[in-house]
């Protein structure tokens, strides 16, 4: 079953168990289910010229093991180009455990039957978007440097959140760049799981990962690499490994 999916389900039924209790009854940390071990998060790129070539490029890299989703992030194209690459790409992620993300758009994750769908400010809101996709869907959130965001986004129904960007990206422009102990903050004081974003390497991720991050979000890191992606992932594997 897919990791992501497994913990999105875990952080709401935590969540529903907390809004029951007692703010007098204390809670132990072992009540907390969400497991520390961290996953790769793999964003696409902006432009995909060559959907059949980048199909092969992703088989190569989830067959590697080590991913936990694929978040499809495609910029300045109509919803067909979205929904043609979605349909090409989810059964492969599919296919190997994988849970499969669109960004941005709730209404094309539904039409395309993602797994969920990723916000950012301007994307939506989180309730909108969890009446229109479900339950059964993950919906994952960018809350840049805010652990109150974060703690926001997490009340509003949010799976997951994102912290970054902690490095400079070629990918994405960022005016954020949180301290590595927003992640440390944030795992000791919640269940929800967490994506690091903005810039990760396999050369760079090692205190990411001993913070606490869940996932760690790759894109230019993977699809850029010089042996291809398949080593990106296994670099990235033995480096969260080391940590």
């Amino acid at each position: 079953m897919k990791l992501l999916l497994i913990l999105a389900r875990r952080a709401r039924q935590w969540r529903i168990v907390r809004n029951f209790m007692s703010d007098k009854t204390p809670k132990k940390k072992s009540e907390k289910p969400v497991e520390k071990d961290c996953h790769l998060y793999l964003i696409t790129p902006p432009v995909i010229d060559d959907l059949a070539d980048f199909s092969k490029q992703l088989t190569a890299a989830l067959a590697v093991g080590g991913v936990a989703s694929v978040q499809l992030r495609l910029k300045d194209v109509d919803d067909a180009t979205v929904l043609e690459a979605a349909a090409a790409l989810m059964p492969i992620c599919h296919d190997h455990d994988v849970a499969f993300l669109i960004n941005d758009r709730a209404d094309l994750a539904k039409l395309a039957d993602a797994d969920g769908v990723h916000l950012g400010a301007g994307d939506g809101m989180i309730t909108e978007a969890r009446e229109l996709l479900g339950f059964e869907r993950a919906i994952g959130y960018t809350c840049k440097d805010s652990i109150d965001l974060g703690y926001q986004a997490g009340e509003a129904g949010a799976d997951y959140v994102a912290f970054g960007a902690f490095f400079t990206s070629p990918t994405k422009m960022s005016t954020t760049r949180p301290e590595i102990e927003v992640l440390e903050r944030w795992s000791e004081g919640t269940e929800l799981p967490c994506v690091a974003i903005g810039g990760i390497t396999p050369e760079n991720c090692g205190p990411l990962v001993k913070a606490g991050a869940h996932f760690l979000a790759a894109c230019s890191s993977v699809w850029d690499h010089a042996d291809g992606p398949a080593a990106a992932v296994k670099a990235f594997n033995a480096a969260i490994e080391k940590a």
